[in-house]
């Protein structure tokens, strides 16, 4: 977003860290297909022009040219980055800008110029030891550069917690998808999926109904903070920056609130309201 006052990034950036086997890799690409623009791509195969841009040579002119990456690509949209544990120091580094400034600036080959990168980033990850010590603090388990974590806006833990019941439910759902559902399922099924029904009436399927919602959404709705949601979000930051006074650590910094502003729009975004709450 931008306005008289200057330029903010308006995109929301989500870190997953979770156990191997929770589902990190289908909820990255159920978001890449329902985004109305953006890519997919694995840390473990990307490399640092792969995700920004790359200079190669014409075939028919002999020209350098400019082939743009996964984050010039996305612009305006999602970038889902896979396996972003896997990736080395030098492709995570070039994120740093990506993240913060939404730009990528290119100095190669005579080439100077300044991409736009508006994405929001959505990456999954595994914990250090792949699976997540409790007895480990959230850091020490994501084991990122500071710089690079704080530019984040939401971290989510996925974790696999050991239960007979859940597990027993899990299998039971797996084992399903392998099998043929009885008559009597289908009857279940058709009578108390009222939705899907109301849907196949429409003829519109549920996740084009949702990726229009998001497209609307984020072209139309413009909510402003009211008063009332500025002096909680003060109020909020200013308790955060006192714990870290506390234990003369820096728990919170400026963009911390600027991560707590976009996170408060959005939710308005989210019900089409014209003021943030």
């Amino acid at each position: 977003m931008s306005s008289g006052r200057g330029r903010f990034r308006g995109e929301i950036n989500i870190l997953l860290c979770g156990d191997p086997s929770t589902a990190k890799s289908q909820l990255l690409q159920y978001v890449h297909k329902i985004a109305p623009r953006g890519i997919y791509t694995s840390g473990k195969g990307s490399s640092a022009v792969g995700l920004t841009v790359y200079i190669t040579k014409d075939p028919e002119t002999k020209e350098i040219v400019l082939e743009s990456g996964a984050l010039v690509l996305s612009d305006r949209g999602i970038c889902c980055i896979d396996e972003f544990d896997k990736m080395d120091d030098n492709t995570r580094n070039i994120l740093h800008e990506a993240m913060e400034q939404q730009t990528v600036s290119v100095a190669k080959a005579g080439i100077i110029c300044t991409l736009n990168a508006r994405t929001a980033i959505l990456a999954a990850a595994n914990p250090v030891e792949s699976k997540y010590n409790p007895k480990k603090s959230i850091v020490d388990n994501i084991k990122l550069p500071p710089t690079l974590l704080s530019r984040f806006d939401l971290i989510y833990l996925i974790l696999d917690h050991q239960s007979e019941a859940s597990d027993r439910r899990l299998a039971n759902h797996i084992v399903s998808l392998y099998s043929q559902p009885s008559e009597a399922d289908m009857a279940n099924i058709k009578r108390h999926d009222g939705l899907s029904t109301q849907l196949i009436a429409t003829n519109t399927k549920p996740r084009d109904f949702l990726a229009q919602y998001i497209s609307y959404a984020r072209k139309y709705a413009q909510p402003v903070l009211s008063d009332t949601a500025s002096d909680a979000l003060i109020k909020e930051y200013t308790a955060m920056r006192n714990m870290g006074n506390a234990k003369k650590t820096i728990t919170a910094t400026p963009r911390q609130l600027e991560s707590m502003v976009r996170i408060a729009e959005s939710l308005a975004k989210m019900r089409l309201a014209a003021e943030v709450s």
